[in-house]
């Protein structure tokens, strides 16, 4: 197959204004100027002078775990009955027949990570999943992905305030999480001396220490932000930081963190104390300060749809649109720990690719086509 005719944005740090892309068995085999390419015989895609990218990434959503139109019976997001559930796996709770999904890939979307919510301290396993198919096994990209962890509000109120026990506050939250690394750390230490233990919510804590895959931290308050960073250094975590509300604040002390940011959302009023404040501006100050950035729209906050939206107001308020583009793309899968199979248009990647009318930040742009591991699904 060859999607030809169109503004080929690799995210490969390559501009094809005239360009073409071909893939075979739902693998990228070329990519580059249609005025150079080889002949070519088999089926065509026109793309008709759009834009042709890599599918569109968010680094953080629920979709599929808070499903779209139900109240208690479609949300499976928090495991409210411990404040540490990292054994608990978001595939286990996503349903492929989300009525939000359809609609999220027709706006390009071809990616998500799937996380479990911010009610829990250590919330769960976090699942890279592709947004076409009816068996999540067959969706999955990676899982887990990342491993959920949340700072500031949500969990002092979800037990503090609500059930009356630990965390009631900030202190207690960190608490918990040293006092479950640590743990997790002799428990690995008894594994590696070769004794014979099983603990399923330990377990699922070696990938992290091992550095295998990174904490994805729920921090939106600046504090938060750094007591994030804080138990990173302490327990020599790879991160990201989700939401980052109140970054701005301190871009000096991340600056020379090697991690990436995941911004948003930042549309709609702020829906609780510590999101006061929120902009579309704090993209663009990260980036500025040399910070690679996501995007989220953090579905189903807000729609997953938006997310082209989301990365276009960033670039009104300062987000170059190199790198707007980047952090919903490749960016948005170096968070999720998939850059070697998505994020971007390379040989031997993923045939995810999206097609464009026009400029994806653009108003009337509409999605004329979208492949999903090489099979057109929009």
């Amino acid at each position: 197959m060859r999607i030809q005719n169109g503004t080929v944005l690799t995210m490969e740090s390559e501009r094809f204004e005239t360009g073409y892309v071909e893939f075979e068995n739902g693998i990228i085999t070329a990519c580059g100027d249609l005025r150079n390419a080889p002949a070519y015989c088999g089926e065509t895609f026109d793309a008709a002078g759009g834009f042709i990218l890599p599918g569109l990434i968010d680094a953080h959503t629920h979709i599929g775990i808070s499903e779209e139109g139900l109240r208690w019976e479609g949300e499976d997001c928090n495991e409210t009955t411990s404040p540490v559930t990292p054994d608990v796996r978001a595939v286990d709770g996503f349903n492929p027949f989300d009525t939000a999904i359809p609609k999220a890939r027709r706006a390009g979307v071809t990616t998500v990570a799937v996380a479990p919510g911010s009610t829990n301290v250590i919330g769960g396993q976090i699942a890279a999943v592709k947004l076409a198919g009816i068996n999540v096994e067959e969706m999955t990209l990676k899982a887990p992905c990342a491993i959920k962890f949340a700072l500031g509000e949500n969990p002092k109120r979800n037990y503090g305030e609500n059930k009356g026990r630990e965390p009631m506050t900030r202190m207690g939250t960190a608490a918990i999480m040293r006092r479950t690394l640590t743990r997790a750390q002799r428990y690995l230490a008894k594994k590696e001396a070769g004794e014979d233990v099983y603990e399923p919510d330990m377990e699922a804590l070696i990938p992290l220490l091992r550095r295998e895959i990174p904490a994805h931290f729920h921090a939106h308050r600046a504090d938060d932000i750094l007591m994030a960073v804080r138990i990173a250094r302490e327990f020599n975590l790879r991160y990201c930081i989700l939401h980052a509300t109140g970054a701005g604040k301190i871009i000096p002390c991340l600056a020379a963190e090697d991690m990436i940011p995941v911004v948003g959302p930042s549309m709609g009023p702020a829906g609780k104390p510590e999101t006061v404040g929120g902009s579309f501006e704090t993209a663009g100050q990260l980036s500025r300060a040399g910070m690679k950035v996501a995007i989220t729209t953090d579905h189903d906050v807000t729609p997953l749809w938006l997310l082209p939206s989301f990365a276009a107001m960033c670039v009104r308020e300062g987000l170059s649109e190199e790198d707007a583009l980047c952090a919903i793309t490749i960016h948005a899968a170096h968070a999720m720990g998939v850059e070697d199979r998505v994020g971007s248009l390379k040989p031997g990647k993923d045939a995810d690719i999206a097609v464009f009318s026009g400029h994806p930040f653009h108003y009337l742009t509409q999605t004329a086509a979208v492949f999903i591991s090489g099979k057109r699904v929009e």
